[in-house]
Formats: C-alpha cells, sequence, structure tokens
C-alpha cells in the first residue's frame, strides 16, 4: 500500500495534472494506494500525522506530490521515522530538494524508480528548537516556551529567511513559474531584501564550544544539502548522510559588493568574497540582537533572537 500526499496547487496549479499524468501507472501494476489532497494551510502535516499514526506492523509507504514547502510540512507530521518510507515527486518551483539529490526530471520515471525500490538510502535531518517573537518578549512575565520544526534541506535566519517569507506571497513568483523562470524568484526578491537589511551582531556557538562573533550579521544559513532559494549553492561542500550542519554565514559587506557576490552563490564561489564564511557542526546555537526571520525549507513562521539546531543523521529513508 502507497500513501500519496498531493498538493494541487503547487506548481502553480500543474500538482494535480501531474498526478493525473502518474495515477495510469500504478492502476496498470495493480499498485495499491491512497490518495490525499492537501485542501488548506497545515492540512499536509494533519494528513501525515494521521496516515503515520496507525501501527501496521509494516513500514508506512509515503510518496509526496509538492515542492519542498510540502516536504516540510510532511516532516512536521512523521510520527516514527524508522517506520516511513518516504518518496518524493517534486511539482514545486524551487526543488532544491531534488536538485540536490539528483532526481529525475521526468515525473513518470521518478514514479518508476520508487515503485521498484531499489535505490533506497538514508539522508540527514535538521531539527530546529526556537522561540517566537511574542515569547521572547515576554520573557519577564513567564518562562519561554521552546518549540521545534524539523527540516530536511535548510534553515537559516536573517536575510535568507526574510526572502523566503516574502516570496512565499509574492505575485512574481506566480507570474515567473509561469513563465518556467520560477528559479528567479528567490533573486529578484533576495535584491529587493538587501536594501531593506539591517545590521544585527551575532553570537554563533558551535557543538557547545566554539564561539563566534559577528559584528554585523547579513544571515546564516544551515545546510543538510548544497542547494537553497532555487538553486543558491551556500555550501557546496555539504554532504546529506554525515550527520553534520554546513553553516553559510554572511557578515558585514559593502551591499555593493553583496550585489557581485550572491550571483556567483549559483556556482558555489561566493567564499572567495570577505566576510563569507564556511563552518560545519552537529549542534548549532545562534542569538542575534533582534529578533530575526527564521526559516525551515523556506517555510516561514516567525521572528526569533535565539534560535538551536541539531542534525539528527541518517534519519529519513529516502526511495529515489
Amino acid at each position: 500500500m502507497y500513501h500519496i500526499i498531493m498538493n494541487p496547487t503547487s506548481k502553480s496549479g500543474k500538482g494535480l495534472s501531474i498526478w493525473q499524468t502518474l495515477e495510469p501507472i500504478l492502476r496498470e501494476r495493480r499498485i495499491p494506494y491512497r490518495l490525499y489532497q492537501s485542501t488548506y494551510t497545515g492540512h499536509v502535516t494533519e494528513l501525515t500525522r494521521q496516515i503515520t499514526s496507525v501501527s501496521t506492523g509494516q513500514p508506512i509507504n509515503l510518496i509526496v506530490l509538492g515542492g519542498d514547502g510540502t516536504v516540510n510540512e510532511v516532516l512536521q507530521g512523521i510520527e516514527n521515522f524508522d517506520n516511513v518510507n518516504f518518496g518524493y515527486i517534486p511539482t514545486g518551483s524551487s526543488n532544491d530538494l531534488a536538485r540536490a539529490l539528483g532526481l529525475s526530471h521526468e515525473p513518470k520515471e521518478l514514479l518508476r524508480q520508487i515503485l521498484d525500490g531499489s535505490h533506497a538510502h538514508m539522508v540527514d535531518l535538521g531539527i530546529l528548537t526556537y522561540e517566537s517573537n511574542a515569547e521572547v518578549m515576554s520573557r519577564l512575565h513567564s518562562r519561554p516556551t521552546h518549540k521545534s520544526r524539523y527540516f530536511v534541506v535548510s534553515s537559516g535566519i536573517g536575510f535568507d529567511a526574510a526572502v523566503c517569507e516574502e516570496a512565499l506571497s509574492s505575485p512574481v513568483k506566480d507570474a515567473l513559474n509561469k513563465l518556467k523562470l520560477g528559479k528567479l524568484t528567490y533573486l529578484c526578491i533576495a535584491l529587493k531584501q538587501l536594501f531593506a537589511a539591517k545590521a544585527i551582531s551575532c553570537e554563533i556557538t558551535l557543538d557547545g564550544r566554539k564561539n563566534i562573533f559577528v559584528p554585523k550579521l547579513l544571515f546564516t544559513a544551515l545546510m543538510i544539502h548544497p542547494y537553497e532559494g532555487g538553486g543558491f549553492r551556500f555550501c557546496p561542500q555539504a554532504v546529506n548522510n554525515d550527520g553534520l550542519l554546513d553553516l553559510c554565514v554572511v557578515g558585514d559587506l559593502p551591499k555593493l559588493l553583496i550585489l557581485f557576490a550572491l550571483p556567483t552563490a549559483f556556482i558555489g564561489r561566493h567564499y572567495l568574497f570577505p566576510k563569507i564564511d564556511h563552518y560545519t557542526a552537529s549542534s548549532v546555537q545562534i542569538k542575534t540582537s533582534s529578533p530575526l526571520w527564521v526559516h525551515t525549507d523556506g517555510e516561514v513562521y516567525l521572528k526569533s533572537d535565539w534560535i538551536s539546531v541539531s542534525c539528527l543523521r541518517q534519519r529519513l529513508r529516502f526511495l529515489v
């Protein structure tokens, strides 16, 4: 039995039409399946929790049709990662997870590979613990409540998260998707956000030992895979099953210089510029002087001035 979660609005509404080309393959092979369609924000997580909370004594085969954001919602609902075989057919606009894994661009071929199950491998997950802005402001009155979110591509605080936050509701994204230029969405918004960014100081602690002070932080990206934001190769060294987070820390560069550095991130050459540094760690804590936007796999829900991020080694069984 395969449980298939489909986001019909992904890829500017083409998610449903992609599914309609895949369904005949399942019927032809007489493979039992059940389709679940998301209809509102948070529905994907609810559906996943419903599917994975049932104990059958057998691994649960879960296939997701959607973008990186849909995958992120699924992760929040999985009850037991050890009991899930995870298949992914990308139908989003940025598809950084598919890009990093080298997945086929042909949905039919990808479905056949998943069903054959001959290329299963384990990948790392990240877990972000945070305090929301409201919680930060109420510290003097009550003890803050820590909350967590999983991610499989990347997490970040600062500029990259602010870009994601705007992209989630940007009409530019829909327009560029229709022109098959969706990856330019993030570049266009990034240029806009660059000039709006304010100087914020930051303290970063790696594995509870190494402390880094950044007097003027633009952003920190914490990566499991090399890509985020529609193809920015912020951490080309990242390996998805080594139990380590790769960090791209961008500090106090003149904005004119960042304009030159940003496009080079598409080919991973941005470390040639000063104040752009790379680190690795299995756990990271970040404290900023003011709350900044935070994202997990491009999904943005809050601002925070404190986050803790850890890498869970080889936690997700991926079918490709």
